[in-house]
């Protein structure tokens, strides 16, 4: 068997064609779709990438496995221990691990152990390929080296590829060269001059103001991504930076699908498409970023082409990233490993059956503190550090109508929000009695100072306020973080 799972960072759902988006962004990832399983509801159970992928490969929640920011404690996997054997349990337990079970040949081609410190990320990999500029890369920077290794080990029939790509990550990277595709064409019917202007009252990192987190700085060498958006009208640069980002990677993918045809093997060739997170294009009012536990962030693009099995299938049902693995040792008959927090849907991809979880909650530590619910046709999203953006503490969106989160019903549905409550609290509680640690990583994160991202930068943040004309919203900032000087 031979299974490639290509891993593209900071791809949101909604600009992709095969989930609904109007410009022809990913037409080598819809070709995918059509003959596989598309999920629409599926999500990171941490975010943004190093609690995201942490979970991936580990099997666990943040919360269980510890990683839940980007730096501090929070931002190291817990160690075992005394209960630790010869070999950690990641030599057995993690994603890897289930191909080697198999055996299988397993490799890596990402940067992304070098960009977070999380070597650990490397377990039950018997090849890893770091492409070396530690996730700035660009497509022609990666694809050389997939297809490479696609070329030495095509007579193989039993490995799994671990393939990461950067594109659609800021500063969007695809190469002037590459021109516009999208210049044309119109950009989110949602975006209208209304909301736009709603975003302009707006303040916090990567708001229009600040699309480069504290200020509006850019770099000669990033020309599709600007410092900020000051007139309507200039929401398409920011969008299309975005989304030739997509459609350049998008490219790339077509190579190595053309790669296999060459080979034979293109027909047999398990092929599975996924995120870290997805990148809020306008929700909450932020740009070009992933530091919110929302939709925009925390919804990713989840697509499974299994040979032989389930073809242009769509599936609505909840699932985290994490119930990946569980799925995985199904439909290869092994037994799931009773550590993981995952839960299978391997009926979804062999026969389209309906299978998903009552509810979800997903977690962000490293941009502000935020613990969401996913259920039914809403969203609840529960703020403990807002990151400098001023959210409210609780805030409901419909998601079946609104998916962009444009109108937070908590004041007007107080019986919604005590429901999400009660499903966090018994999600938490469950996490907390099933390991054997008494402490809360994101507990961790506030008593440290904060997520990493907004961590000791108010002063800096209110000085770029001042220059701005936008002093009016530094008390305020003030009085959410009266632990920082100005």
């Amino acid at each position: 068997m031979r299974i490639l799972l290509l891993d593209l960072d900071s791809t949101n759902p909604t600009h992709l064609g095969c989930y609904g988006y109007h410009r022809n962004t990913s037409p080598h990832i819809d070709r995918i779709a059509q003959s596989g399983v598309t999920f629409t509801n599926y999500y990171t159970s941490d975010a943004p990438c190093c609690p995201s992928r942490n979970a991936l490969m580990s099997g666990k929640f943040g919360i269980h496995n510890g990683v839940v920011g980007h730096g501090g404690t929070a931002a190291d996997q817990r160690l075992e221990g005394a209960s630790r054997d010869f070999q950690s349990k990641l030599h057995t337990n993690s994603l890897p691990a289930i191909f080697r079970k198999q055996g299988m040949k397993t490799a890596l081609i990402s940067p992304f152990a070098e960009r977070h410190s999380a070597y650990n990320f490397y377990a039950g990999f018997q090849e890893m390929y770091n492409t070396g500029r530690s996730g700035m890369e660009s497509a022609e920077e990666v694809t050389p080296t997939v297809l490479d290794w696609l070329d030495r080990h095509q007579r193989e029939e039993d490995w799994f590829l671990y393939v990461n790509y950067w594109d659609p990550h800021t500063p969007y990277r695809a190469p002037q060269a590459f021109g516009n595709p999208f210049e044309e064409e119109p950009i989110p019917a949602w975006l209208t001059r209304e909301v736009f202007e709603e975003h302009r009252q707006k303040i916090g990192p990567h708001s229009v103001h600040e699309l480069n987190m504290y200020n509006d700085k850019t770099f000669p060498e990033y020309p599709r991504h600007p410092g900020k958006i000051e007139q309507y009208e200039e929401l398409r640069h920011m969008i299309d930076g975005y989304d030739c980002g997509i459609r350049y990677m998008d490219s790339h993918l077509g190579l190595i699908f053309d790669r296999l045809e060459q080979q034979g093997i293109m027909d047999e060739v398990v092929i599975i498409i996924t995120s870290d997170h997805g990148e809020n294009m306008g929700q909450l009012g932020i740009y070009g970023e992933h530091g919110t536990a929302d939709q925009g962030t925390c919804r990713i693009p989840m697509i499974v082409r299994w040979p032989g099995a389930a073809q242009s299938h769509v599936d609505h049902g909840l699932h985290y990233h994490l119930d990946l693995l569980p799925t995985l040792a199904e439909l290869l008959q092994q037994q799931p490993v009773p550590d993981w927090d995952g839960q299978s849907y391997a009926s979804v991809i062999r026969s389209g059956a309906e299978s998903g979880r009552d509810y979800l909650v997903v977690s962000q530590c490293a941009h502000v503190c935020q613990r969401s619910v996913r259920f039914g046709d809403y969203l609840y999203i529960r703020t403990y550090h807002d990151g400098y953006h001023l959210f409210d503490r609780e805030m409901l969106f419909h998601i079946a109508d609104d998916p962009h989160e444009t109108n937070n019903l908590a004041k007007q549905r107080p019986e919604l929000c005590r429901e999400a409550v009660y499903l966090l609290n018994e999600w938490h509680d469950t996490a907390m009695m099933t390991m054997p640690y008494d402490v809360d990583p994101m507990w961790t994160v506030m008593k440290e100072g904060g997520p990493y991202h907004a961590r000791g930068h108010l002063a800096r943040y209110a000085s770029h306020l001042r220059a701005t004309g936008r002093a009016d919203a530094i008390p305020k900032l003030q009085e959410r973080h009266p632990q920082e000087r100005l």
